[in-house]
């Protein structure tokens, strides 16, 4: 731990966690009172659909606590101011959600009901190294932004269509301090670790697409298209991948590259011993 550290406020990280700090808000700044417009079938469906999401709140919230002292070890300060905002994020959605299902008067589903949650948060918390649970939390976020997304397009002046717009800001801030924490690591990552977060991708989609297949009915009966959030969801991902430089072709390059820097080496060493 760093007693003084060095916080330069040109930090990209720092100014998200600015941003943070600006960006706070509380479920008490909500009219509770705006009717859901669902009958009991929809209650019930939404409750089920609502599930992942509020699951995954509540795994964000606990990750980021055991993560951040990594963060202390690397010796990363902006990362740990800015990761402090990122867990009160993720508490007020957690307890807006509550606050939800109280409203309702349902409950989610059980991890018994809907095994592939244990499986996706098993999956995602599996390793302590911050740049897969960064990854990880990545992929998350970019699934609650089309979720809430869907929801805020499809009942927009109800209570929890404005309550999804609030968070869908605060889900941004966590693609860019991700995006820019990996991407900022990119040129010295090992190729394995590459290789890692993809087959963290691949493993999280994976589970996605059996748990969405389970709720597809219930998703039907509130008017979301699960299949549709997870093709958005894809691309969305490959968009990250691609920016952050991680994708296949990048580190087909990458190695080509390294290849090539290899023989040239190579090439000078026999000429020199060639001329000797």
């Amino acid at each position: 731990m760093r007693i003084y550290p060095d916080l330069k406020e040109d930090d990209p990280i720092l100014q998200l966690f600015h941003k943070g700090v600006k960006g706070q808000w509380s479920s008490s700044e909500f009219d509770w009172e705006i009717p859901f417009h669902l009958d009991e079938s929809e209650a019930n469906a939404f409750a089920r659909v609502l599930t992942p999401v509020y699951l995954g709140e509540q795994t964000a919230m606990l990750g980021a606590s055991t993560i951040l002292p990594h963060f202390v070890q690397a010796h990363e300060t902006s990362a740990q101011l800015y990761i402090t905002t990122f867990m009160l994020d993720e508490a007020r959605h957690f307890e807006m959600l509550t606050k939800v299902y109280r409203l309702l008067g349902r409950k989610p589903l059980e991890l018994r009901d809907l095994r592939e949650m244990f499986r996706y948060h098993y999956r995602l918390l599996k390793s302590k190294n911050r740049l897969d649970w960064l990854f990880g939390i990545l992929i998350s976020d970019l699934f609650a932004k089309n979720f809430y997304g869907a929801f805020r397009k499809t009942f927009p002046d109800t209570l929890f269509g404005k309550l999804s717009t609030r968070i869908i800001l605060d889900e941004a801030r966590h693609q860019a301090f991700a995006e820019h924490y990996i991407g900022a690591l990119r040129d010295e990552m090992p190729h394995e670790v590459r290789d890692r977060l993809l087959e963290m991708r691949d493993d999280l989609l994976f589970i996605m697409h059996a748990m969405l297949k389970k709720l597809q009915d219930d998703a039907s009966i509130v008017g979301i298209d699960g299949y549709g959030i997870l093709q958005e969801l894809t691309h969305d991902i490959e968009k990250k991948v691609h920016i952050m430089g991680l994708d296949k072709e990048e580190r087909e390059l990458s190695l080509r590259a390294e290849e090539e820097e290899e023989h040239r080496l190579l090439r000078e060493i026999e000429a020199k011993n060639t001329s000797s």
